[in-house]
C-alpha cells in the first residue's frame, strides 16, 4: 500500500500565551499560567494540543486522555499502521461490525462527496498508487502516468462504490480508500468534543488540522497563520478565529516528480491534479467540514465554491491563485 505524503495541511498557528488569564474547567487561572502543550504527530501529520489550567496536573491528564483518544481512532483510519481498520478494509474489500467512527466517517465522506458533485472523493487512493508507481521508475515518463493507465485507475473511482452500514462496510475488489483528506478533521473534532465535555474552554487543537475551543486566554482571537506557498517559512495572511478549525490544501506541498507538475490532490473526474489555486484555506466550525472541502474546493471555480458555501458548514475560503494573489470568500 503505498503511503499518502507525511503532511497534507501547512498552516502555522500562533498563539501568545504569557500574561493572559481566562476561565478553564470553571476555575480562574492566573494570567502568568502557562499552557500546558503536547506537540508530535498523528495519522501522519505533526500535531499539536495546548491546554490552558492552572492545575497542570490536571492538564497533563486531559493531555494523555486525548491523545489516548487519537491514538485509538488512527488504528482506524490510518494508512500507515499495517494493523488499522483502513488498511484491512483495503486489503480485503470489507469491514464486518466495523467500528461506529469508521461507519461515522465513511458516511460523512459520501455526504461531502454528494455535496461537491464528486469532486471530494475517498477512493482516490488508486490514482496515489499509479502515480507514485509511475515516478519510482527510473526511465519514469516526465508527463506522467498514460492516458490509458489514469483511465484504468479511474475506473477504480468512486465514492458510491462504498457500501457503508452499520453491520459491514463493503467495496469492489480494486477499489481502495484514504482517508488523509477529512480523517484528521474528525480526530481533532473528537478530540476537542472530548475536551469540551472535560470543561476545557480555551485550548488549541491539531490533531493535523487546527480548531480552537472558545477564544485566546485574554478574549482575543486565536491567529491561525497562512504559509507563502512559494517561500518556505513565511506567513502569507493571519485569520482570526473563535470556536472554529481551520484547514489548507495545497498543491506546493507534495510533489510526485523534480518539476512539480503532479501533486497529491487528485481531481476524480479526470485523474488529473490539482493547479487551479496554490492553496485553498476554510474555515469552519468543524474541522471534519473544513478538511474535506478545502480538498473539493482546489478543483472548483470561484463562482462554484461561492454557490456553496449557504449550503455546506464554512464561514471563509481564503484562496492564493498561481500569481501570489488573495481572495477571500464570505459565507
Amino acid at each position: 500500500m503505498m503511503q499518502m505524503p507525511t503532511r497534507r495541511r501547512f498552516i502555522r498557528i500562533s498563539a501568545a500565551a504569557a500574561g493572559l488569564g481566562l476561565l478553564s474547567a470553571g476555575r480562574s487561572v492566573r494570567a502568568e499560567v502557562a499552557p500546558t502543550v503536547w506537540r508530535g504527530t498523528m495519522l501522519g501529520a505533526v500535531a499539536t494540543l495546548e491546554i490552558h489550567d492552572e492545575d497542570r496536573s490536571r492538564a497533563e491528564r486531559l493531555i494523555a486522555v486525548a491523545c489516548a483518544e487519537a491514538r485509538r481512532l488512527e488504528q482506524l483510519f490510518s494508512l500507515y499502521l499495517k494493523d488499522s481498520a483502513l488498511v484491512e478494509l483495503n486489503r480485503t474489500g470489507i469491514l464486518v461490525d466495523p467500528a461506529a467512527e469508521m461507519v461515522d466517517l465513511l458516511s460523512a465522506s459520501q455526504h461531502y462527496s454528494g455535496l461537491t458533485g464528486g469532486l471530494f472523493d475517498v477512493t482516490v487512493q488508486p490514482l496515489w498508487e499509479l502515480y507514485a508507481s509511475h515516478f519510482a521508475q527510473e526511465d519514469a515518463d516526465p508527463g506522467g502516468p498514460a492516458a490509458a493507465a489514469i483511465q484504468a485507475a479511474l475506473a477504480r473511482v468512486g465514492s458510491d462504490r462504498i457500501t457503508v452500514g452499520r453491520d459491514r462496510v463493503v467495496m469492489p475488489r480494486g477499489t481502495t480508500v484514504t482517508l488523509n483528506g477529512i480523517a484528521q478533521g474528525y480526530v481533532t473534532d473528537k478530540v476537542v468534543d472530548l475536551l469540551r465535555a472535560h470543561g476545557v474552554s480555551h485550548s488549541l487543537v491539531d490533531m493535523g488540522e487546527a480548531r480552537a475551543i472558545g477564544a485566546r486566554p485574554d478574549g482575543q482571537p486565536w491567529e491561525v497563520g497562512i504559509a507563502d506557498p512559494d517561500v518556505s517559512g513565511q506567513t502569507k495572511a493571519v485569520l482570526p478565529i473563535v470556536d472554529r478549525a481551520v484547514s489548507t490544501s495545497g498543491n506546493y506541498g507534495f510533489s510526485f516528480d523534480p518539476r512539480a507538475q503532479f501533486n497529491h490532490l487528485f481531481d476524480p473526474r479526470t485523474g488529473g491534479c490539482a493547479h487551479r489555486y496554490r492553496s485553498v484555506t476554510t474555515v469552519s466550525r468543524s474541522a471534519t467540514a473544513a478538511d474535506a472541502l478545502s480538498t473539493a474546493f482546489s478543483f472548483m471555480p470561484e463562482e462554484k465554491i461561492r454557490s456553496l458555501l449557504p449550503r455546506v458548514d464554512i464561514d471563509r475560503v481564503h484562496l492564493i491563485d498561481d500569481a501570489g494573489q488573495s481572495t477571500e470568500l464570505a459565507a
